[in-house]
């Protein structure tokens, strides 16, 4: 009898270890109707919220709506690249409830489901609001909780970023190579590092989540070798914004996080 609870408590860790480190696929219909397939959404580099709710959950619905707001602060700049799917925590709970709960709740960028007992288990969920966040094209657990606070949304929302506009990435253009933006949370200054390959007419502004400029940078013309711009994020409120690197008219963006 030992040994079989042993052997038990080994296979349930082993199970407990790979829910919190890879996803759970599904491959059906929504309560709308709409074919939605997971492993599509994260092959195609896309990053996906699971949240886990209970009827009779008070949190659920604030938690729900913070995230929310997360959600569309990304998507502002990079559409469609989060998604977010709406389970009860039980297979009882069916389509109406599930679509109801979204509409009364105001969080119609969550695609409502039922029957979510497998995966919420799978994730080892059960605690309400369960909350996960899943990308990547090895399909990775990126981040899981089952007591959701505010703060989460920032965890969240670095890891989001990381997977959809990592910064520091070599990139070839005609004109510049080597940008990076730094360091990314950025307190009060930030530096935009770049090689020009020749003389360039530069400029460098940052705009916030809703497309306004909110500072110019630089803007004159620069030789070729390496400019270092540094700017003073201070006086900036805490939250997403683009650094827009115009180089002769070539345009690259780059994502920084600004904290206070």
């Amino acid at each position: 009898m030992k040994k079989i609870i042993l052997l038990n408590v080994i296979l349930f860790s082993a199970l407990f270890s790979k829910a919190q480190t890879t996803a759970m696929d599904f491959n059906t219909v929504s309560c709308s109707g709409t074919p939605v397939h997971l492993f599509s959404d994260l092959d195609g580099g896309k990053a996906v919220i699971l949240f886990y709710y209970m009827a009779s959950c008070s949190s659920c619905p604030p938690q729900a709506q913070k995230i929310q707001v997360m959600i569309n602060n990304i998507n502002a700049i990079h559409p469609g690249k989060v998604k977010a799917y709406a389970f009860p925590f039980n297979n009882t709970t069916g389509c109406t409830y599930s679509q109801s709960w979204v509409a009364s709740n105001s969080v119609p960028i969550y695609v409502s489901m039922d029957s979510g007992a497998a995966s919420v288990a799978h994730y080892g969920g059960f605690g309400m609001p369960t909350v996960v966040l899943v990308g990547g094209s090895n399909h990775r657990v990126m981040f899981s909780s089952q007591s959701f606070s505010t703060s989460d949304t920032t965890t969240m929302k670095d890891s989001i970023l990381a997977l959809i506009a990592p910064t520091g990435i070599n990139e070839t253009h005609n004109y510049v190579s080597n940008i990076n933006v730094y360091p990314n949370p950025a307190v009060n200054t930030v530096t935009i590092s770049m090689d020009l390959k020749m003389q360039s007419n530069l400029l460098i502004d940052m705009v916030d989540v809703a497309g306004k400029q909110v500072a110019v940078i630089s803007n004159n013309k620069s030789a070729t070798g390496t400019v270092l711009q540094h700017f003073n994020t201070a006086a900036l409120a805490s939250g997403i914004y683009t650094i827009r690197v115009n180089v002769n008219g070539e345009i690259l963006n780059k994502q920084i996080n600004v904290v206070h």
